[in-house]
């Protein structure tokens, strides 16, 4: 009698979503600091170089809302499959990119898939959950980008210095192929939703929860990104560290990572709104602090590892916030979540060198962030007033 096939078991599927992320953190990350090899490799200056990494986050902006579209309809694992192999594609097509111009679209297309991913393993992680613990599956999802920024970015660094930078690319290359392989093996089929539509999903857009949802990520996290943007310059010019000292304080930033996205996940279980309020008044609070701090070597590893973590929790209860007020398109909402975090990456990015370059002093980049942090609480503060407002016309 043939023994009955084996279902994948829960608690494993969580393995592969972890490494995807991982390997999307790190290749988001890594070409920025291999920016003068990449520009010496294909014969560019450092700032054309610097358009790869604007190529990856057009990609992300451009591919969450699409691929969540056209994949409403299929099952997960197989989208999951399939946007690991797009991912590994375009990694692998950077590493043999023969010109420029190839470099730049090869750098588009591995971004594709990188809000779509998340975006598809929360909903994945959450539904395999246990009641009142999806979030914590959720956060463990989202533990890849700061294992990334720890363990990923710097050696895959290390490997394009020591091989060259296309070697970089190659070895993330192979991590997208062992993720799909991973899920494709650990992760339980989920049946596809044979009522999704890109029509339903895009009918999420007219609730104006989403957008005030969406514009909280696109200003608050901005706030974030507009001090971190340009961490190694503040920390050698404002505190006075030595250019050496600076990757031990990227490493403190990304355990500050891991450390809030662990919290966090315990948080937004018990409630996301709270999680999400706390979050984003830390944030506003810690960036106005680093102006101050940043001033002195210790204090300012103690503010760069509380920011992490407190956007860390931001990130990860908008993700979880987003997948509610989505209603049935839930995919839309969490991938749309990532294509808002990129829009704030470079908005944040571009207001801290507005500052710097009008000579407002190294301060001021932080000092921007906590205006963006304040204004993204704000927005947020407008979502809570909306809710009540329903719920008392509800009732």
């Amino acid at each position: 009698m043939p023994s009955p096939a084996r279902t994948p078991s829960p608690s494993l599927a969580v393995v592969p979503l972890i490494l995807g992320g991982f390997g999307i953190g790190t290749t988001e990350f890594v070409t920025m600091g291999l920016l003068p090899e990449i520009a010496e490799g294909i014969d560019v200056t450092i700032p054309q170089a610097g358009h790869t990494v604007s190529a990856y986050a057009l990609g992300v902006v451009v591919g969450a809302p699409a691929i969540a579209l056209l994949g409403a309809r299929l099952p997960r694992r197989a989208v999951l499959v399939t946007l690991m192999l797009v991912f590994a594609l375009g990694n692998a097509a950077s590493a043999l990119a023969p010109s420029y111009g190839w470099l730049v679209a090869d750098r588009f297309v591995s971004g594709l898939p990188h809000g779509a991913f998340f975006g598809v393993a929360s909903i994945v992680a959450h539904d395999l959950a246990r009641p009142g613990l999806g979030g914590r599956a959720v956060a463990r999802v989202m533990l890849g980008i700061p294992f990334a920024n720890v363990l990923g970015v710097p050696v895959a660094t290390a490997i394009g210095q020591q091989a060259g930078w296309r070697a970089a690319y190659a070895a993330i290359a192979v991590i997208g192929v062992l993720t799909a392989i991973g899920v494709a093996l650990l992760v339980p089929h989920q049946p596809a939703d044979r009522e999704a539509s890109p029509r339903r999903e895009l009918g999420a857009l007219a609730d104006a929860q989403v957008w005030l949802t969406l514009a909280v990520g696109a200003i608050g996290f901005g706030g974030t990104f507009a001090m971190y943007s340009y961490i190694s310059p503040i920390l050698q010019n404002q505190t006075g560290l030595p250019s050496d000292a600076v990757p031990i304080y990227l490493l403190i930033y990304g355990v500050g990572g891991v450390v809030g996205t662990l919290l966090g996940g315990r948080l937004v279980d018990v409630s996301v709104m709270r999680a999400l309020l706390g979050s984003c008044l830390a944030c506003g609070l810690l960036l106005a602090g680093f102006a101050v701090a940043a001033d002195s070597a210790i204090p300012a590893a103690i503010g760069i590892f509380l920011l992490c973590a407190a956007i860390s929790v931001f990130v990860l209860a908008l993700q979880l916030r987003l997948m509610s007020v989505a209603g049935s398109a839930r995919t839309l909402g969490a991938a749309g979540n990532h294509a808002a975090l990129n829009i704030a990456n470079a908005l944040g990015a571009w207001l801290g060198g507005l500052v710097l370059a009008a000579g407002w002093g190294w301060q001021a980049p932080s000092l921007v962030g906590a205006a963006l942090s304040a204004a993204g609480l704000v927005l947020l503060l407008a979502s809570v007033a909306l809710d009540r407002r329903r719920a008392r016309v509800a009732a």
